[in-house]
């Protein structure tokens, strides 16, 4: 991918650093900034149902995801349940960006969607913060952005029925993959909103009663992003306004 800013007879990043195409943040980085972060960046691969780090662990590193890889943020509970705060695909990152890195964490990061990440250690990135302006301003409007895509999640699950949170959900998963075709299951969803596997699938079916979606074993196929916009709240236009407010360009498109 060539960056379509380019100054003529310049190179793009995303020729010279593998995986800078495939995250928006390091796709938005000042050019300097890649002498501090060291290159090429420790890429790896990260598998379905991995946890990256547990509550209460103390980070170290920066996970940037990369392409269709895509990161969820849980919260676990006494009881052994869990609860999902958000999900981190290409547009972001996890752990020690909106900290100063280095704080135990306060929710488990768990893998969706399998994949590649960039790897970075949270001292380089906190010089880089430190040396450029750019960097600092660069990973502050990441941070807003994520802090608001919480917030709006918090009020969407207070007072939005299941089926319009379940339509949002899936936009923003689309959005990260950029396909149609989704690796999930009815049953992933159900643990995801701490509904029963029967009510999932009424929501499923209804949804798919729309034209928006075909439920397939292990896939949900995108039918109709126009009629999954028309089942979902506001809550996704309200977020990703935000973030081509905050920051454009950063949004996963």
């Amino acid at each position: 991918m060539v960056n379509s800013h380019m100054r003529g007879g310049e190179e793009s990043l995303a020729l010279r650093l593998p995986g800078v195409s495939g995250n928006q943040i390091l796709n938005l980085m000042p050019r300097a900034a890649f002498d501090i972060l060291g290159t090429p960046f420790d890429i790896v691969e990260l598998r379905r149902g991995q946890c990256v780090f547990e509550q209460g662990d103390e980070i170290s590193h920066a996970i940037l995801p990369l392409d269709s890889t895509v990161v969820a943020m849980v919260v676990p509970m006494r009881d052994g349940r869990t609860v999902e705060a958000t999900t981190i695909g290409r547009e972001g990152a996890v752990g020690g960006i909106i900290s100063q890195g280095f704080q135990p964490a306060f929710t488990r990061a768990v893998v969706h969607i399998p994949g590649q990440a960039v790897r970075i250690p949270l001292r380089q990135l906190e010089t880089a913060k430190r040396a450029m302006p750019g960097v600092h301003d660069l990973l502050a409007r990441y941070a807003d952005c994520f802090i608001a895509q919480v917030l709006q999640s918090v009020g969407c699950a207070a007072v939005h029925p299941l089926e319009e949170r379940c339509a949002r959900w899936l936009l923003l998963m689309h959005d990260r993959l950029q396909h149609p075709d989704l690796p999930l299951t009815q049953e992933k969803l159900a643990d995801m909103f701490g509904a029963t596997r029967t009510y999932m699938t009424r929501i499923a079916s209804s949804l798919q009663r729309r034209g928006a979606i075909v439920s397939r074993r292990g896939i949900i196929h995108i039918a109709s992003r126009a009629q999954l916009e028309e089942a979902t709240c506001e809550c996704y236009g309200l977020v990703r306004q935000h973030f081509e407010r905050v920051q454009p360009g950063l949004y996963p498109l």
